[in-house]
């Protein structure tokens, strides 16, 4: 497998840990060891990578130019908060309270397939996101991101 698929509802319990998916863990690369880094995702969810897919991106953030206000910048938001995790031996993870307060997970979240990594929504906030995208709204965003006379894409 070359990235994730599925979405998966879990909820969280009282210390802010929630059970992993098995349709989640069966896909995860051994090679990550059970070793994940969590951090802020561009929206208001948290991104959840698998150790292995995390350190190519980290290495590629730790080579670029600190003289350069913008990767400075750039660094401490996307590293910012960002924490490993384990899996313990019931196949749990633990958020960080920090995380949690960024994305507003309080204990009904969605885990959701993006691409090498997971994002962890807020259920509410994640079923607002798909009721206020309209099949034509997805259509013409999908021909912008797609659509581009990019000869590389495989058509689908």
């Amino acid at each position: 497998m070359t990235g994730f698929l599925g979405e998966y509802e879990a909820t969280l319990d009282a210390k802010g840990r929630f059970l992993l998916p098995a349709g989640f863990k069966k896909q995860v690369s051994e090679s990550a060891a059970g070793q994940f880094v969590i951090n802020r995702g561009f929206e208001k969810c948290l991104t959840l990578y698998p150790m292995n897919e995390w350190q190519p991106i980290f290495e590629k953030i730790s080579a670029l130019n600190d003289f350069d206000p913008k990767v400075r910048e750039f660094r401490r938001y996307f590293l910012n908060g960002a924490t490993v995790l384990e899996l313990d031996t019931a196949g749990r993870l633990l958020l960080p309270k920090n995380l949690m307060a960024h994305a507003g997970l309080e204990k009904d979240i969605v885990l959701s397939a993006a691409s090498k990594k997971i994002e962890i929504w807020d259920k509410i906030k994640y079923q607002e996101f798909f009721e206020n995208f309209s099949p034509e709204a997805f259509s013409s965003l999908a021909q912008q991101v797609m659509g581009g006379g990019n000869d590389n894409l495989p058509s689908i």
